[in-house]
């Protein structure tokens, strides 16, 4: 558990509890539902709006969408036309709207770019009625799941993890402000809302080395109370916050408990 003094932190920690929830109630859709209408790809794709076809649909990991009411933006000739009568899971967060494109493959999609399909599913579910599943990569003929969802789902959650434990990140070692003149030289400094973390304390700039990544960033480092993820509790033995953390360094040349350290060019 972190260290509970910063304002931002129980803000923070509350929206990823939130995103956490989002994500299981997202997986939560695609689990077995009766009465749900199934479309082949043959029959979705009569679904674009144009003259005589029977509607406007169009499909997100499988989930067919009643788009009619935003006609300006899906119907022939609009801009989105595209994903209208098809699956193009893909062109949603690569922006690839040649047929090429307008694919539903997204095995290869990373962590983040998942999870801006899970805030797409969101848009959806809130602004438009969901009709029934589209059969094929992300549905079988029975209307269940197929491993390429359940790769998605475990995706969703594992980067929601992720996001989580990068946000509990910022809010102990929030970044440091910095600029750089090329007569004056540069300069790091923390203050209370330094990184976009509102807290009560202001904090030393330090370097902070992460496995895997080439070079050390700036952050903010707590100089006094308990260090984060101390049980809540035990008794303090040291005053010193998170100063003795292993993956911080010193900036050369800057006094240890400085909170602006300037550099000459």
């Amino acid at each position: 558990m972190l260290w509970r003094g910063g304002r931002g932190l129980l803000l923070g920690l509350a929206a990823a509890a939130a995103a956490a929830a989002a994500a299981a109630r997202w997986l939560g859709w695609w689990s077995g539902r009766a009465g749900l209408r199934l479309f082949v790809p043959e029959e979705l794709a009569r679904y674009r709006g144009g003259p005589g076809d029977p509607g406007l649909y169009l499909a997100l990991l499988g989930r067919v969408y009643d788009v009619s009411s935003g006609r300006r933006h899906y119907e022939p000739g609009a801009h989105y036309s595209g994903f209208a009568g098809r699956d193009a899971s893909r062109a949603f967060v690569t922006g690839d709207y040649s047929e090429a494109g307008l694919v539903d493959d997204v095995a290869d999609l990373s962590f983040s770019e998942v999870l801006t399909l899970q805030n797409w599913l969101s848009f959806y579910e809130k602004n438009y009625k969901f009709v029934g599943r589209v059969t094929g990569r992300f549905y079988g003929e029975d209307g269940l799941p197929t491993p390429a969802l359940s790769h998605v789902e475990a995706m969703i959650s594992r980067g929601t993890e992720a996001g989580r434990r990068a946000l509990e990140e910022k809010q102990m070692f929030p970044p440091c402000n910095a600029e750089w003149r090329s007569r004056r030289g540069g300069r790091l400094w923390c203050s209370p809302e330094s990184g976009g973390v509102s807290r009560d304390w202001v904090g030393v700039p330090r370097k902070l080395y992460k496995p895997g990544a080439k070079e050390p960033h700036c952050v903010c480092v707590r100089t006094t109370g308990p260090p984060s993820g101390q049980a809540p509790g035990l008794p303090v033995y040291t005053n010193r916050g998170d100063l003795d953390h292993p993956g911080l360094g010193e900036y050369t040349g800057c006094p240890p408990l400085a909170s602006s350290c300037s550099f000459l060019p």
